[in-house]
């Protein structure tokens, strides 16, 4: 595989055991179906257990039967989920990142014991709950909100582009306190309750591998248990993404990288004009850039994994390695297609279901061009969101 500067000589046994297990995994179980799945517009469930398994979910965090790994083992793993689909990385990281760590981060020790081992080993599946129909890239105006009453909380609202949500057991629900002046609170909703519907969103033209669903909540009653005591404000869910935009910066690198070692082996197999189109300096040329653009992302994502795990990862870095090594993704998968020919539209060859996977990934936990503002922001100290 692509490791043209040779980072992995200074991984940990740990690290390469991940990666490499991983990689086998996907080599083994999903890869050769993935292609299926996609056109089917389905996600392989029957293996959401054996990831949980394998250590798949949150295996950063520590304790309640996690196993504590480093930033860049985390990191390794969603790129070789993603080098065989986004929709993979993306079960794992909703589950991971999004649902686990919140609980982890900002539950009561009763809600980290209930739900962080089963989640863990994918006995259950959570999903979260931010984006809204009318509240994206804005996600500080949603419009779902909650009321005490006597035996707890009133939720009501809708999410919509919510990962896992037609098969989740529980949702951690994003929304405004209307008893606190509206401050956003983190609520733990489990799906099966009175009220909460998980319609699934189908045709999709991108991240087909990957069940899509909203979430609407019509008068849905739930406990003051099921209150995140440790968090209120914008602060819970952003955390939330920071997580997880730290995985796709990795994850991203192995769509890239995957397509790339495609190209690399149909352009030295295919025959043209009496040889390997290999040959030519014109593929030649983008091969290389695509060798020193995945390059440059896989040092970006390295440095992230060093940062967070001596505590100095900040949310704007976060922003530039999404920013870049999604955009990046987005555009060698691009190349490789092209480099394919004709036979890079089937679901034969994975550059072109990359590709269009990268539309999405471009897009969520944060769009290109906000990134862009947060880093804008940073580097002038002038917010152009106002």
């Amino acid at each position: 595989m692509l490791d043209y500067l040779d980072l992995g000589a200074d991984l940990t046994d740990e690290e390469r055991l991940i990666r490499d297990t991983a990689r086998e995994f996907v080599d083994e179980e999903v890869r050769p179906d993935v292609g299926d799945h996609y056109i089917e517009g389905t996600f392989p469930t029957e293996l959401i257990p054996e990831m949980g398994e394998m250590g798949f979910y949150a295996p950063n965090l520590d304790g309640y039967g996690l196993p504590g790994v480093s930033e860049t083992a985390y990191g390794l793993l969603m790129q070789e989920l993603e080098a065989c689909d986004s929709g993979l990385r993306s079960m794992a990281s909703v589950q991971g990142a999004l649902v686990m760590y919140p609980i982890y981060a900002y539950g009561s020790e009763t809600q980290k014991e209930t739900w962080l081992p089963k989640l863990g080993t994918g006995d259950a599946v959570g999903c979260f709950g931010l984006t809204e129909p009318e509240h994206g890239s804005d996600p500080a105006g949603m419009e779902t909100h909650a009321e005490r009453d006597e035996d707890g909380w009133v939720l009501n609202g809708s999410k919509t582009w919510i990962t896992n949500s037609p098969i989740a057991d529980v949702a951690v629900v994003w929304a405004k306190d209307r008893s606190n002046d509206d401050a956003v609170r983190g609520f733990l909703v489990e799906t099966d309750r009175d009220g909460v519907t998980t319609n699934e969103i189908k045709e999709k033209l991108s991240l087909r591998a990957s069940i899509t669903g909203e979430i609407g909540l019509n008068d849905v009653r739930i406990p003051e248990e099921n209150v995140l005591p440790g968090v209120e404000g914008m602060k819970g869910p952003l955390s939330c993404l920071t997580q997880a935009r730290y995985g796709i910066a990795w994850g991203a690198v192995g769509a890239a990288r995957d397509a790339f070692e495609t190209a690399r082996a149909y352009a030295k197999d295919r025959d043209q004009f009496g040889g390997p189109i290999a040959r030519f300096q014109l593929q030649q040329e983008k091969l290389a850039e695509m060798a020193t653009q995945i390059s440059l992302a896989q040092l970006l994502a390295h440095r992230l994994g060093d940062l967070k795990e001596r505590g100095d990862l900040t949310p704007q870095h976060v922003s530039m390695a999404k920013r870049n090594n999604v955009r990046m993704a987005r555009d060698q998968c691009r190349v490789a297609r092209e480099i394919l020919g004709g036979n890079g539209i089937t679901a034969d060859y994975s550059p072109m279901r990359h590709m269009a996977n990268m539309e999405t990934v471009y897009t969520y936990e944060g769009t290109h061009d906000i990134h862009t503002l947060v880093l804008g922001q940073d580097l002038t100290g002038i917010a152009a969101f106002e």
